[in-house]
This record gives structure tokens, C-alpha cells and sequence, in this order.
């Protein structure tokens, strides 16, 4: 199972950081960025193979591709600033992972509103 290969990466990258923070805290940084980067990589496929479903089922229940397509970039987005963030919290900068997270959350809401418009001109259109 893959998710025995990330814990793996992530419980000894875990340990070597805690090791290394206190004589190198440079290389700990580093080695914290990489566990990531390898980490999401190994999720990669995965996240693509969610997006090619959800196409296939917009064309199918169709439904405009505008909204699938802003749904993934959002929830890119989500992930995206919630893992930037993450990485400048361990670099020990949490005002930068704050305003990269209200970033992201101010991006997510400009590509929500078309989403947000067609839902209440649907909603206008049964009520009338």
C-alpha cells in the first residue's frame, strides 16, 4: 500500500530532522522540504486520476466544465497554500505561512464566484 511508502518517508524524515535540527538546522530544513516534495509527489497520481473522474462525470451529468475546472484549481489551490504555509511554519516563519494561507483563501474566493452566481441564479429560478 502506498500509504505505508509515505508514512515511511515521513516518519524518518521525521526522526532525521529531529536529529538534525540541533547541529545542522539548515539540512533540516532541507531535509523537511524534500520529505514534502517526495510526499506529494507520490500523491501525484492519484489527484490526477480524481481530476479525470470528475471530468468524465461533468461530460456525463453534463454539467459546464467551468465549474469542474474551477472546483480542482480550488481545491489545488487549498492544498497548495496549506503545504506552502506548512513549510514556512517549520522554517520557523509563521507570518509568511499566514499571509500565504489568507493569499490562498482570497484566490479560492475570486474563483468561487462564478460557482456562487450560477448557484443563486438557479436558486432565483426555482423560486420564481
Amino acid at each position: 500500500m502506498q500509504i505505508l511508502q509515505i508514512v515511511g518517508v515521513g516518519l524518518a524524515a521525521a526522526v532525521l530532522v529531529v536529529v538534525l535540527r540541533k547541529e545542522r538546522p539548515d539540512m533540516a530544513l532541507l531535509l523537511s522540504l524534500a520529505a514534502g516534495v517526495v510526499i506529494f509527489l507520490f500523491i501525484v497520481p492519484q489527484v490526477a486520476q480524481v481530476a479525470r473522474l470528475l471530468e468524465e462525470l461533468t461530460v456525463r451529468a453534463h454539467v459546464k466544465l467551468l465549474f469542474i475546472t474551477s472546483i480542482l484549481k480550488i481545491i489545488g489551490i487549498a492544498y497548495l497554500s496549506e503545504f506552502a504555509g506548512q513549510v514556512c511554519r517549520d522554517a520557523g516563519q509563521e507570518a509568511i505561512a499566514s499571509k500565504i494561507e489568507m493569499a490562498g483563501k482570497i484566490i479560492i474566493l475570486a474563483l468561487a464566484i462564478p460557482i456562487i452566481s450560477a448557484v443563486l441564479d438557479l436558486f432565483m429560478k426555482l423560486v420564481l
